[in-house]
């Protein structure tokens, strides 16, 4: 008898975490939905993923602390026992010129998007003893200038660097280690950019596809990169933007 599937997928309260999570939870994974603050939204994504038939476990912790984030793999491996995939999906940072940051805006940023993908990588390594595969998410920030965005971009490139470091060193444990990059995404995450109509309009009109990236574009990418059709894909950052950075 096969082992049934576990899946972690951090920030998976709402916008792209949600998605890939009930994604997985429809490829047949048992999941774990981490939030750090909106657990009403979490509990959601819980009930959608039992309503596909499936296990789903509920965690809180702001990944960006280690202590917690140690925790919550924890509690996966005394629910689960072990981790075929692991989403280093959360997100968050401060949006300011370069002259109106503070370290504390640093530190925050740094710790949720790189730290977490780092130390959460260790963990759940732990828990894949046959294998598996890490996802990490990224976007076009990290290659590129965009307004007020010097914290996440640096903290995404971070993710992008790991990726190819942690693909090579966790490679002969079996797991594989790839990172999806998104053009602009209508999430509730855009909300908070002060140029998000400008972001937008530009992704509208200058992504040669002919239409904006949707989530549903990331989860696809993301779930070819879980399946085994994807082995021999390591350490590599896909970009899902209809082309748009191409023109650039």
């Amino acid at each position: 008898m096969t082992e049934q599937k576990t899946a972690l997928v951090t920030g998976s309260s709402r916008g792209l975490g949600k998605a890939l999570a009930i994604a997985l939870a429809r490829e047949g994974y048992d999941v774990a939905v981490n939030y750090a603050r909106s657990k009403t939204a979490a509990l959601e994504t819980v009930k959608e993923i039992e309503a596909l038939g499936r296990k789903a476990v509920l965690v809180r912790a702001n990944v960006g602390d280690v202590e917690k984030l140690r925790s919550m793999f924890e509690t996966v491996r005394e629910e689960f026992g072990r981790l075929d995939v692991f989403v280093s999906n959360a997100a968050s940072g401060v949006l300011r010129p370069v002259m109106e940051l503070e370290e504390s805006h640093w530190d925050w940023t740094m710790n949720i998007n790189a730290k977490a993908m780092l130390f959460g990588a260790q963990e759940a390594a732990k828990l894949m003893d046959q294998g598996g595969k890490i996802i990490g998410i990224s976007s076009l920030g990290s290659i590129r200038y965009l307004e007020n965005y010097t914290t996440i971009g640096v903290s995404k490139a971070a993710v992008e660097s790991l990726t190819r470091y942690l693909a090579v060193e966790l490679a002969p444990k079996g797991i594989a280690v790839n990172t999806v990059s998104g053009g602009a995404l209508d999430t509730d995450a855009l909300k908070h950019f002060p140029n998000r109509e400008d972001l937008l309009e530009d992704a509208r009109k200058h992504t040669p596809a002919g239409r904006m990236v949707e989530i549903e574009d990331m989860v696809n990418a993301a779930l070819f990169l879980l399946s085994d059709k994807a082995d021999m894909i390591r350490g590599q950052t896909i970009i899902v933007d209809g082309g748009r950075s191409v023109l650039m």
